[in-house]
């Protein structure tokens, strides 16, 4: 027809793939349906004017207000990388092309490649999850946290396995016969046995215990490790789960953080302790856990996780003291510490030195990375046994070391 503009050209698949792979990584839920159409609207508007790709975008892809700021900064990002940069490191110029699509997307395609000019051209591809899995928690800022938000919600921790005094079925001959299937399986051949029903001992999740350091020096880690333990709690088919926040004094929030919704249950559980980011006391604090949960059986053959730096008020022969009664009634305890991927790190504090020999496995705790390999540990499948001679059991560190805060 005279007159009529031409259509727009087919819109690059890997294009929205990669923007809509961005905008999940932020923290923004897109589902596949509002993908298509933020496809089909490009196809309509093109992909030449940049207000029309923001506008599509706005109105297929953000559903909630609180998304827009999301959104904003992706695309900004986003578009600005799509036609790649020059770096000029010689006098021939080189195009560096982002590539930031989703592994899952098609391979190169004539259709979906941006212009290319006649200057040679490099394929950069980054991970943005990969860098976020290694980047301490401290140097972490709010995009960040978004991110790793969905990434945490998927770390969810059980302890070692035990035997149970359920039994379950099986199918060969294992454990005891199972006389009640036996005989009603006899019922269809006349009363004759011919197929026996066997049974044995079920296995369970045993009970994991969180004790999470919230002193000032652990600002930027108990955040993170809250979040871990929600998402443990949160997490039915884990087994029975105890979280109890650590400062001054020792506060249990397990029932706070049984709501589905990491932030309403991080919100409930700010208002039982009144001692965020204070000092330690952690002598004092596993003092009161042993007399009035860790003895009387919850932390009997459960697994004990302290999350905390070592870095203690009071007297560390409290604290050897109390790591004493707690491992003779516990599985296994575990400690993390965030300060031990730091270079050069040696256990020189005062509560991190007179707790060490009581502790079964050390690992790290500043990354995601370390948290899921946390997760290999508290079930059993790795760990590293510390070495605790009697003497060092006896012998209460010295105070000439490292004060705590």
């Amino acid at each position: 027809m005279a007159g009529t503009e031409p259509a727009p050209g087919p819109v690059p698949g890997r294009f929205v793939v990669s923007f809509a792979g961005l905008l999940r990584g932020s923290g923004l839920d897109v589902p596949v349906g509002s993908a298509i159409t933020f496809a089909k609207a490009l196809g309509a508007v093109g992909l030449d004017d940049r207000e029309h790709v923001y506008w599509a975008g706005r109105a297929t892809l953000v559903r909630r207000p609180e998304d827009r700021d999301i959104f904003d900064r992706v695309f900004g990002e986003f578009f600005e990388n799509r036609h790649g940069f020059v770096a000029r490191s010689s006098p021939r110029s080189v195009t560096l092309e982002l590539d930031v699509g989703d592994e899952e997307a098609d391979g190169p395609d004539s259709d979906d490649q941006p212009h290319r000019s006649d200057e040679p051209t490099r394929s950069v591809r980054y991970s943005a999850i990969e860098v976020l899995r290694h980047l301490d928690f401290a140097a972490y800022g709010e995009p960040e946290w978004a991110q790793a938000r969905r990434l945490m919600a998927e770390l969810k921790a059980h302890a070692e396995m035990r035997r149970s005094r359920r039994l379950r079925r099986s199918s060969r001959q294992h454990g005891s016969l199972d006389l009640p299937a036996t005989v009603r399986a006899a019922l269809a051949s006349d009363g004759e046995a011919i197929r026996r029903a066997w049974r044995r001992p079920a296995e369970r999740p045993r009970r994991l215990v969180y004790i999470v350091d919230i002193s000032g020096s652990m600002q930027p880690y108990a955040r993170a490790f809250l979040r871990f333990a929600h998402a443990t709690v949160s997490a039915r088919a884990t087994g029975e789960t105890e979280i109890f926040v650590l400062g001054t004094r020792l506060t249990r929030i397990t029932r706070a953080l049984s709501w589905r919704d990491p932030d309403a249950a991080l919100a409930d559980a700010a208002r039982l302790v009144d001692d965020w980011y204070g000092g330690t006391r952690l002598g004092t604090g596993l003092q009161f856990f042993n007399d009035r949960w860790g003895n009387r059986g919850m932390a009997r053959g459960a697994v004990v996780v302290i999350m905390s730096d070592g870095w203690d008020r009071g007297d560390p022969s409290e604290l050897a003291r109390e790591m004493g009664r707690l491992r003779r009634v516990a599985r296994r305890v575990v400690w993390v510490n965030p300060l031990r991927a730091s270079p050069g790190y040696q256990p020189v504090a005062r509560g991190m030195a007179a707790a060490l020999p009581f502790v079964d496995d050390f690992v790290d705790g500043h990354s995601l990375a370390s948290l899921e390999a946390l997760v290999a540990v508290v079930a059993g499948e790795r760990g590293r046994r510390q070495p605790a001679d009697s003497e060092s059991r006896q012998q209460p560190a010295d105070s000439s070391d490292t004060a705590g805060r």
